[in-house]
């Protein structure tokens, strides 16, 4: 009797992110305090934000505006009429006891964002569209400091600060539409990248101005029914969103596999074991208790207000990355990488503006300054190689004035010190030799100086070839046109 071999079940993974975006205006959403980041505790608060008996909140208008912006250019549907809602909780760092929020009638619902998705060898791009189901307008809590220390408890004491109460957050959600890691850390990148291309946010997640909860669940593939939801918290990067989601997939299936119950409840990321980590079981929205904030009037969003702010969008990332891959010729990577930050791709387009040729400014923008940015921990602004700058020395690389061995030699002063390219190879004589007698002359001087080489070349060595060419460039300190040389070198060898 033959025994059946078990059939091996493929699970598939059911992700949705809820992405809460601090705003950077200068006051709360609701009062006149300062949302200065790293102020000392306590001193950015008042009775509104506190909470205090008998005080009325009014809403900042630049909350309302951003919120219309970013629902905009996540292509959703702006509501003509919303209204916040009161949402009751009890926490230490929640001074009210309730946070104002939108429930019912969100500003926002019914969007989507086009994600991309780059295989890490070949660096192709595959494109993926995820909808987003709501975003909303709220307030954001305090935040609790742990202190002391005691060897078998931990942190023996709480301290609460109420600076962040009140800072204007915009919570976005998705659509379970999201299947890996990958995938959602990609879709929160891309919603970074909005937000800061619109100017309403940093998108700091270090700084906690852009933070992500991941809803998860798992089941086998072709089952419509989606599994138990998992929620995971307490994740501040985007490698630290995938890693989670990898985690979490493979803790559920062996779950499941081995017959163990899944719990709706909320995990912590733990970033010391890279695992999830059980925190408490998951609210319903019943227990929140929600209804309409008595002291807000409701939302209403005129079509002449909506068309003024939609004139207000800059060219967004995904736009722009099209752009760039039609007008300019430009590789999906290389728009990608110019497109990643609005300051990158306004030096790109700067730089482009003096005439150069876009692929050979997009080379150097995406690799030498790139690099030079990383290894010093710059942003392009502060680098003192101004655009136009970059342009002059890519025209001066297109007409043979100076090779790319001259250019590389001379960026390191021009990303310190600035100033003009053709300024510095002048009094520095490094303009490019492309004269064919000059260079003939080089030629045979080297030739001569080197029989037995010449010798072997002739012999069948023809890799040799490489070692004049290096001759040549070294005794003229690099200025040779190397074209030209490798050209005479060969004609030179053959005879």
């Amino acid at each position: 009797m033959t025994t059946a071999t078990p059939v091996k079940i493929e699970y598939e993974a059911i992700i949705g992110l809820e992405t809460h975006c601090q705003l950077n205006t200068a006051s709360k959403i609701f009062c006149h305090c300062s949302t200065k980041f790293d102020s000392p505790p306590n001193t950015n608060v008042c009775p509104v934000c506190l909470g205090y008996p008998g005080v009325l909140p009014v809403l900042n208008e630049q909350v309302l505006a951003s919120a219309v912006k970013l629902g905009l250019a996540i292509n959703a549907t702006i509501a003509p009429y919303s209204k916040f809602d009161r949402k009751q909780y009890f926490y230490p760092d929640l001074p009210k006891n309730y946070q104002i929020s939108q429930f019912d009638l969100p500003i926002v619902e019914n969007g989507f964002l086009e994600i991309e998705l780059v295989d890490k060898k070949t660096k192709e791009i595959t494109r993926k569209t995820i909808g987003i189901t709501r975003l909303h307008m709220e307030e954001d809590a305090g935040k609790l400091v742990h202190a002391g220390s005691d060897r078998l408890a931990g942190s023996t004491h709480s301290l609460v600060d109420f600076n962040r109460t009140g800072v204007p957050l915009l919570e976005i959600v998705s659509e379970p539409d999201l299947r890996t890691g990958q995938e959602a850390a990609e879709y929160a990148q891309e919603l970074r990248r909005i937000v800061r291309y619109l100017g309403i946010g940093d998108g700091n997640m270090q700084e906690g101005s852009l933070r992500c909860d991941v809803n998860i669940s798992v089941r086998p593939v072709g089952q419509e029914k989606f599994g138990t939801k998992v929620e995971i918290k307490n994740m501040n990067s985007f490698n630290a969103i995938q890693r989670a989601i990898e985690y979490e997939i493979e803790r559920q299936i062996e779950a499941i596999t081995n017959d163990q119950p899944i719990y709706q409840e909320t995990r912590l990321w733990d970033e010391n074991t890279q695992q999830t980590i059980s925190m408490r079981k998951k609210e319903g929205s019943s227990d929140y208790r929600y209804f309409p904030e008595p002291d807000l009037p409701p939302l209403e969003v005129s079509q002449e207000q909506l068309e003024a702010w939609k004139k207000e969008l800059p060219e967004l990332p995904a736009k722009k990355r099209t752009r760039y891959e039609q007008e300019f010729g430009l590789s999906a990577y290389d728009a990608r990488v110019l497109t990643d930050d609005r300051e990158v791709a306004q030096y790109y387009e700067a730089a482009l503006a003096t005439g150069a040729d876009a692929k050979l400014v997009a080379n150097w923008v995406t690799q030498d300054i790139a690099a030079y940015l990383n290894n010093n921990k710059l942003t392009i602004p502060e680098i003192a190689l101004k655009p136009d700058n970059l342009g002059e020395l890519v025209k001066l690389i297109e007409t043979g004035t100076i090779s790319g061995k001259i250019a590389k030699d001379i960026l390191p002063e021009l990303l310190e010190k600035g100033g003009s390219p053709k300024k510095i190879i002048d009094k520095k004589g490094l303009t490019q030799i492309s004269d064919p007698g000059e260079l003939e002359k080089i030629v045979d001087e080297i030739i001569a100086a080197n029989a037995s080489e010449v010798e072997k070349f002739r012999n069948g060595r023809t890799n040799l070839k490489g070692f004049f060419v290096g001759q040549v460039m070294k005794k003229t300190n690099g200025r040779a046109d190397p074209k030209l040389t490798s050209q005479l070198v060969e004609k030179k060898l053959a005879h």
